[in-house]
């Protein structure tokens, strides 16, 4: 990597808990592509706060992580369709002092769907109704999917989530109460790394009975989902599958280069080390 120079531009991570993923992932890249750019995720409880430090450091692109990819959105020069249509920034791109919000997990997910041949007539759950299931849930719908329902223990978000997309609410007690889930996707922070490990976000046995198994957490990749899903030999999404596809969109936002498959396979791969 290039020395720290007053021209190299800086690119960051907004988020509760920040992992070295998107670090190491931006990175890898600036280094092997000899871009004058550094990333670094920073641990924020203060989300005004940051977007306010983005635009006064002239900080390049942000990425945004639970729980502000909401909480950014008033501070926001202009939303691409990708972030207004879910209300929903994942990026940040900031080009003079004008910040313009994004959302590239939408299209991450939207990818994947294709990529591993989701069969559109499943039906899905989704647990959760925050950021992240905003971009999961219209990347189903806009994936053709119709029979779907939200799991989540706060019936407003939900609810609303539900009705955006003409899908059904449930709380989250009333998992297993819900038959036939072929397709089973979290998007809750159980399992996930800084407090909730080992926790599991379905049933066994609703692992047991589904055919897709979709966790959106990155850090670690074997969550408890992850591991019983491969025991009962289902298909499985990963939370690093989506951050490696949305995190090449990123890049591309940030330095104007897109990346081939094969880059994009080696930075998550050295991402994970």
């Amino acid at each position: 990597m290039a020395i720290l120079n007053v021209e190299m531009q800086m690119c960051i991570s907004i988020a509760a808990r920040p992992s070295n993923i998107g670090t190491r992932f931006h990175n890898f890249l600036y280094e092997e592509l000899e871009l004058n750019f550094v990333y670094k995720g920073f641990a924020v409880d203060d989300a005004e706060g940051a977007v306010r430090g983005v635009r006064a450091f002239k900080i390049r692109g942000a990425a945004v992580s639970m729980p502000h990819k909401e909480a950014v959105i008033p501070f926001m020069d202009e939303m691409d369709p990708s972030a207004s249509a879910i209300d929903a920034v994942n990026t940040i791109v900031n080009t003079d002092g004008y910040l313009k919000a994004y959302n590239t997990d939408y299209q991450a997910v939207v990818d994947s769907l294709k990529n591993h041949k989701v069969d559109k007539n499943f039906a899905v759950i989704v647990r959760g109704s925050g950021g992240m299931a905003k971009a999961v849930v219209a990347a189903f719908k806009d994936s053709g999917f119709t029979k779907l329902t939200i799991a989540s223990r706060n019936e407003v978000t939900g609810r609303a989530l539900a009705d955006k997309y003409c899908f059904t609410w449930c709380d989250e007690s009333s998992l297993t109460d819900i038959p036939g889930a072929d397709v089973l996707v979290n998007v809750t922070p159980l399992g996930m790394s800084g407090g909730n490990e080992g926790q599991l976000s379905f049933p066994e046995a609703m692992i047991e009975r589904s055919k897709v198994v979709f966790d959106v957490i990155a850090m670690p990749i074997e969550t408890p989902l992850y591991e019983l899903a491969l025991k009962h030999n289902k298909a499985v999404i990963t939370g690093m599958e989506i951050m490696a596809l949305q995190a090449a969109i990123q890049f591309e936002l940030y330095t104007g280069i897109r990346l081939t498959a094969d880059q994009v396979s080696r930075a998550s791969g050295f991402s994970r080390q």
